[in-house]
């Protein structure tokens, strides 16, 4: 296993040290991490989510009158990088503790806050996230999706697509278009929604490994109540791209490939030591830049351009890892294989493909990069 010492900003480091052994501890002690998986974070699994809550592990920088622990980012970070270098299945509570918990922290009501925010704590409750549709691609200012006031409430109709696990969750925080008049950035609104709301229908989008993970979800005159509004009314994209720095900066944009090094330091795999070097100061670079990110938002900022790069160049780094090690195997991966290396690479081989899409397609990436540093 590689050995990586843990940055650090005016920290006391016996007291990081002492809360990695005691996630150390509770993975080792987990019948769920001992077949570790690579892309671990989109692997759904609500019990061993409800043990990461009962240990007191979500919720972790919240308020504790939130059901949170009131630790620092850094400290989240270490609890991440550990979960993730385990290959453990945090899927089911990925998005809620990362996203939705921090948006209702900023923009929620308190009626919200009080109602959902203890719950995710206790991984008793999950939510997706609604954003991609048909016909936007990336250009998510296109969307069509639109929710009208009612005397009663919001009435939507639209459609949503790759909404990940929206067949599993209870809630789903829906970008819609509130202002029929706007147009792009303008009169976009967030709403809570129901998943079990009538007019609500589900249809399945296999991945390239077969695995129900992705769903297009269609409105049908859906019945939003008032006081599910998330924040402003028409102040959608600000809250929307607040969020980014959350979705983009943390070790999973980094780490969905890991598995695969932790693993090749157990093995007779056999790798040039100029590869695995390379590999390495890869992978380095890129945590020091995502801690750093995570000391900010310690600090209440939102390094969106800093969050973009992890995104991008983490993406990156996780393609490659699979396409290296491939060379290193007598025959095609299989990810049904009893050999762990054999099973990992195809595992990551057969979701690498998402890497470079998923949380911001590339080239949107770079445009905000370009734009942050002034080049357009």
């Amino acid at each position: 296993m590689l050995q990586i010492a843990f940055p650090h900003r005016n920290a006391d480091l016996d007291a990081f040290g002492a809360f990695r052994e005691r996630v150390r501890n509770f993975l080792n002690a987990d019948p769920a991490a001992r077949e570790p998986r690579a892309d671990c974070w989109s692997q759904f699994d609500a019990a061993f989510s409800r043990r990461l809550a009962e240990a007191g592990f979500l919720g972790l920088t919240w308020p504790k009158k939130y059901g949170g622990g009131e630790r620092s980012s850094l400290e989240r970070f270490i609890l991440l990088e550990e979960l993730l270098a385990a290959g453990a299945p945090v899927g089911a509570h990925w998005i809620s503790e990362r996203q939705v918990g921090p948006l209702l922290l900023r923009y929620g009501t308190e009626a919200q806050r009080a109602e959902f925010l203890p719950r995710i704590a206790r991984a008793e409750l999950f939510f997706c996230i609604g954003l991609s549709e048909p016909d936007s691609g990336s250009d998510l200012a296109s969307l069509r999706t639109a929710a009208v006031a009612t005397p009663e409430g919001w009435r939507v109709r639209g459609r949503k697509v790759w909404t990940s696990n929206a067949h599993r969750n209870h809630y789903m925080v829906l970008l819609c278009r509130t202002d029929p008049q706007s147009q792009r950035h303008a009169g976009l609104s967030q709403l809570i929604v129901d998943m079990e709301s009538p007019g609500l229908t589900l249809r399945p989008i296999p991945n390239m490994s077969g695995e129900h993970e992705f769903n297009e979800v269609t409105f049908d005159d859906v019945l939003v109540p008032h006081d599910r509004v998330v924040g402003t009314v028409g102040n959608g994209w600000e809250q929307v791209t607040s969020e980014l720095a959350f979705e983009r900066s943390g070790p999973e944009r980094f780490m969905s490939s890991f598995i695969l090094l932790r693993h090749l330091t157990k093995t007779a795999h056999t790798l040039p030591a100029e590869k695995l070097g390379l590999l390495t100061a890869r992978l380095l670079g890129l945590r020091a830049l995502s801690v750093s990110v995570a000391a900010m938002l310690n600090d209440g900022k939102l390094p969106n351009l800093e969050a973009a790069l992890v995104k991008e160049l983490g993406s990156r780094l996780e393609q490659d890892v699979g396409e290296v090690l491939l060379d290193g195997l007598e025959s095609a991966p299989d990810p049904g294989s009893a050999d762990t290396m054999n099973r990992l690479i195809a595992q990551t081989l057969l979701h690498a493909p998402s890497y470079s899409i998923r949380g911001g397609a590339r080239e949107i990436l770079r445009g905000i990069i370009a734009r942050g540093l002034g080049l357009r």
